[in-house]
């Protein structure tokens, strides 16, 4: 029976130092790589990281890795790896594949031979002379090739781990929860600060504020196809939420608000709050940015604001960001966070940002603005 499991975390181009934190505060010790992190860990590492990772896209399981030039090497060294472990007699395996400057290029044709050299191993080892029933719990298998060296892994989580189970409407161009997470992540916003959002659009940045703020694992409300697999046992899936519910501080006072010039995203911001569990924890105003009105003497603005990528939308975007700045001119204590492809934005905004971090919004190169407040 396997005890011990290599993972892999992966994360968005940017955000891997924020996804190998959340990792180490889970208690596992990693390494770090271009788009992923790394850690070995116990079988109930699986459940925890599912519920708890707030920022990485995936959790998947290490099955092996290879160097392959031919089909033939590809095969054996598939069929080599102990696939009984874990994928059950009547398991269904599909499997997905990716290749980049490799010799196997064809990904159809790796996919087909992983299937098969998979298949030819777990009917030798459940002693079946037929095929396969594969009428029983998914495990979804992805070859992926890069300079010749293969990884093949079991996906655990399923649906990304971006879908919290709580959005129920959406706006034109959505940020993925994973991402707004991290936004709050890579600030030192404290719950016992006010948080702003002023282009709040279906609420995802104060969501996933208020998810942060009551410690509450974001993976709470959704399942898992781990969950499924008979080498996790039941209970490790039972302790760790036990353990999200006993971490979870309902009692956490926040004030969080969302705003935004459309009132339809406000309703919808509403809703994805309601689906949530977060109720009346949240306030919620249809208003521009020009009208923003500060009252505490310390707090933090995070946000997406539209990037003005459209023809003649350029104009206006550079207008919001304009007003923004006027506005926080006068509160020098404040901290701005935001989020913009628009390359003029420090200009519109009139002050040069503290610190500049490169991020990928979906495939929309961005810079993450941030303006430190004065203490």
């Amino acid at each position: 029976m396997v005890q011990h499991v290599k993972l892999i975390a992966t994360a968005a181009m940017g955000l891997e130092s924020v996804v190998a934190n959340e990792v180490r505060d889970l208690g596992y010790e990693v390494e770090v790589d271009n788009g992923k992190v790394l850690f070995n860990a116990p079988i109930s590492a699986i459940p925890r990281c599912n519920l708890w990772l707030r920022t990485a896209d995936r959790v998947k399981l290490l099955i092996g890795e290879f160097k392959a030039m031919t089909f033939d090497e590809l095969f054996e060294n598939t069929k080599a790896l102990p696939w009984e472990n874990f994928i059950t007699e009547d398991g269904q395996f599909p499997v997905s594949g990716k290749s980049i400057k490799s010799t196997l290029y064809s990904v159809p044709d790796c996919q087909a031979i992983v299937k098969k050299a998979m298949a030819e191993r777990l009917k030798l080892k459940y002693g079946l002379a037929t095929k396969m029933s594969e009428s029983g719990a998914v495990y979804k298998v992805e070859v992926a090739i890069h300079k010749d060296k293969v990884t093949l892994t079991l996906d655990t989580s399923g649906s990304g781990l971006h879908k919290r189970g709580y959005r129920v409407g959406q706006g034109e161009a959505p940020l993925k929860e994973t991402m707004a997470a991290a936004l709050i992540k890579l600030t030192n916003w404290k719950p016992d600060h006010m948080l702003i959002d002023p282009f709040c659009g279906s609420g995802t940045i104060p969501i996933e504020a208020a998810l942060i703020g009551q410690n509450i694992a974001p993976g709470f409300n959704r399942e898992f196809a781990s969950e499924k697999w008979d080498f996790i046992k039941s209970n490790y899936w039972e302790q760790a939420f036990e353990e999200a519910e006993d971490k979870a501080n309902y009692d956490q006072k926040l004030t969080i608000i969302g705003s935004d010039i459309d009132h339809s995203m406000i309703k919808i911001s509403k809703d994805n709050a309601k689906e949530a569990g977060l109720g009346d924890l949240i306030e919620w105003k249809q208003m521009q940015v020009k009208d923003l009105f500060i009252r505490n003497e310390y707090g933090y603005i995070i946000g997406n604001p539209p990037y003005g990528q459209r023809i003649g939308d350029k104009k206006t975007v550079a207008g919001l960001y304009k007003d923004l700045g006027t506005i926080m001119k006068e509160h020098p204590t404040w901290s701005v966070y935001i989020l913009t492809a628009f390359t003029e934005f420090e200009k519109q905004y009139g002050q040069k940002a503290t610190k500049k971090r490169k991020l990928f919004n979906g495939f929309i190169q961005t810079n993450y603005y941030q303006y430190f407040g004065k203490r």
